[in-house]
């Protein structure tokens, strides 16, 4: 029997909210056959404008039926949508029958107003967090997270973070195999761990036009090289006295501490998602050594790797 996974949308959604994870969804049901039943739908049904003025047609949330995952999405609509008692109580029912529940970015405070939430851990939208925390102050919102998982109810942050929920939701449904053929077919990054904060160190170092940009991405590719200014000075064709001089001046660091933050970036994501030792962790983020990698961590997030870990729900020996 296919997973029947409603998407509920209201009128000024965001858009990619839902295309996102149906996406996801879709070429899961190429690779497995049957696997999904992705039903779009809305209170009264009929077709739906999204805030990009895009509609999309759905059925009626009383037509859904019997659902297995529900999916609220979220968009500038949502306050008014929390506010309606029909989308409440049908929400409420559902959450005594469906195997999940579902939110997408700020589609949480559909899940907050209905109660779902109450007593549990969620994540929401960096930008809509405060107001969240003062609407629902029963639920311990964690608001740097891409996505949460606490029992049968899963939140994820902000419009493409959906992706990686439905990501995570495949992997739970048919396994880590299918949900990475799905993260290369979309051609995203199979996957950036719930725990993962919603702000990446290469997104904060260099704005997508800088000069430095392409190199950063080659970095974080090669994490395992030397990259010595040296190397990273060839890259770039200039000498390494120009290139540090220009480098520090517009990214804001140096470059062996730009190095140095891009791979810490990536051992958080291993040491959240994996059961790798910190030595296998620290060798492929290219530290050398867990004691290099423990020392630009205590700099970085002010904790050892070990501490780190534990601190991200997953404890194992170092």
């Amino acid at each position: 029997m296919p997973h029947i996974i409603a998407v509920f949308v209201f009128a000024d959604f965001q858009l990619l909210d839902a295309s996102g994870p149906v996406a996801a969804f879709e070429a899961a049901n190429r690779l497995v056959p049957g696997s999904y039943d992705l039903r779009l739908v809305s209170l009264d049904g009929g077709l739906i404008a999204s805030s990009s003025g895009v509609s999309l047609l759905t059925s009626s949330c009383q037509e859904a039926g019997e659902v297995d995952t529900l999916m609220a999405v979220g968009g500038w609509g949502v306050y008014s949508a929390a506010e309606c008692e029909q989308t409440l109580g049908w929400m409420r029912a559902r959450s005594g029958t469906a195997r999940r529940m579902t939110s997408v970015c700020s589609g949480a405070f559909l899940l907050g107003a209905a109660g779902v939430l109450d007593g549990r851990r969620a994540t929401t939208h960096w930008n809509r967090s405060a107001d969240f925390c003062r609407r629902f102050p029963q639920v311990r919102l964690e608001p740097d997270r891409i996505f949460v998982n606490d029992g049968p109810v899963w939140t994820s942050a902000g419009v493409s973070a959906g992706i990686d929920l439905a990501l995570a939701l495949i992997t739970q449904d048919l396994g880590e195999a299918v949900a990475r053929q799905v993260a290369r077919q979309l051609v995203v990054y199979y996957r950036r761990p719930g725990g993962q904060s919603q702000f990446s160190e290469l997104l904060d170092l260099a704005a997508p036009d800088s000069r430095f940009a392409p190199l950063l991405d080659h970095i974080r590719s090669h994490l395992r090289d030397p990259l010595q200014v040296e190397d990273l000075a060839h890259w770039m064709c200039m000498s390494p006295r120009h290139f540090s001089r220009l480098f520090t001046a517009e990214v804001g660091t140096t470059p062996a501490r730009a190095v140095e933050r891009l791979r810490v970036e990536a051992a958080s994501s291993y040491l959240e998602s994996g059961q790798d030792s910190i030595q296998v962790i620290a060798n492929r983020c290219g530290f050398q050594d867990a004691e290099r990698m423990r020392r630009a961590f205590v700099r970085i997030k002010g904790m050892p790797p070990s501490a780190f870990r534990r601190k991200g729900g997953q404890v194992t020996d170092v």
